[in-house]
C-alpha cells in the first residue's frame, strides 16, 4: 500500500514519510435525520450542516494544509482521494484503515463544520484497528468550538493524542510539531520506522 500511495504523489523532500490527513468532505442533511412528524426547526443540531460553499472550502483547507505539510517539513502528505482507488476494489472504511497502517502519521483535522458522525466513524475504526505504537502515530485536531463526548472520549480510550486549533495557521503549526516529532523518534529509535506494505 505504501508503494502505491507514494506513486499517485509527487516528490517531497521526505518522500517515505507518509502523512494521511483526514477531515469531513461532506455535511448530513439535517432535514434527512430529523424523524417524520418533527418540525426540523424545532431540532437543534448545531455546526451539523453545511451549504455547497463551506463543503468546498472544507476540501479547500485540507488541500491548502496538505500543501503547507508538503512543502515544510516536507513529508508526502496526501488526502484519501490522492491514491484513487476505486470503491468497488476496496469500500472507504478499509481504505482509511489500510492508508492509516502505511503511512507514518494519521492527522484527523475537525473543523467547525462538517459530519462529525462519519468522522467520528472513521476515527473509531482506525484507531480500533491499530495497535498501540502506531496509535502514537495519529493526531485529532478539532477546531475550538467543536466539542463532543466522542472527542473526549479519543484520549481515554485509545490513548491518542488530541489537540484544539483556533485558526488554519494554529492547525498547521500543531501538525507540523507532531510530524516533527514523529520523525524525530523515528530517526532516533523511540519508534519503529515504517517499511513497505
Amino acid at each position: 500500500m505504501r508503494a502505491r500511495i507514494k506513486s499517485a504523489l509527487g516528490e517531497v523532500a521526505y518522500g517515505d514519510f507518509l502523512v494521511y490527513l483526514m477531515g469531513p468532505y461532506t455535511s448530513f442533511d439535517v432535514d434527512a435525520m430529523v424523524p417524520d412528524g418533527v418540525d426540523p426547526a424545532d431540532v437543534s443540531l448545531p455546526a451539523a450542516s453545511a451549504d455547497e460553499d463551506d463543503l468546498d472550502e472544507m476540501m479547500a483547507t485540507l488541500r491548502r494544509v496538505q500543501g503547507r505539510l508538503r512543502e515544510d517539513p516536507g513529508v508526502n502528505a496526501f488526502l484519501a482521494v490522492d491514491p484513487d482507488i476505486p470503491l468497488s476494489e476496496m469500500d472507504a472504511a478499509s481504505q482509511s484503515i489500510q492508508f492509516a497502517r502505511a503511512s507514518n502519521a494519521t492527522l484527523f483535522v475537525v473543523p467547525g463544520l462538517g459530519d462529525k458522525l462519519g468522522v467520528g466513524m472513521e476515527v473509531g475504526s482506525v484507531l480500533e484497528d491499530l495497535d498501540g505504537t502506531d496509535r502514537q502515530r495519529v493526531l485529532f485536531a478539532h477546531e475550538e468550538t467543536v466539542a463532543s463526548a466522542m472527542i473526549r472520549s479519543i484520549g481515554q480510550r485509545w490513548d491518542a493524542r488530541v489537540v484544539r486549533y483556533a485558526d488554519e495557521d494554529e492547525l498547521v503549526d500543531r501538525l507540523r510539531q507532531f510530524v516533527a516529532d514523529l520523525m524525530n523518534r523515528e530517526v532516533y529509535g523511540d519508534l519503529p520506522r515504517k517499511t513497505a506494505q
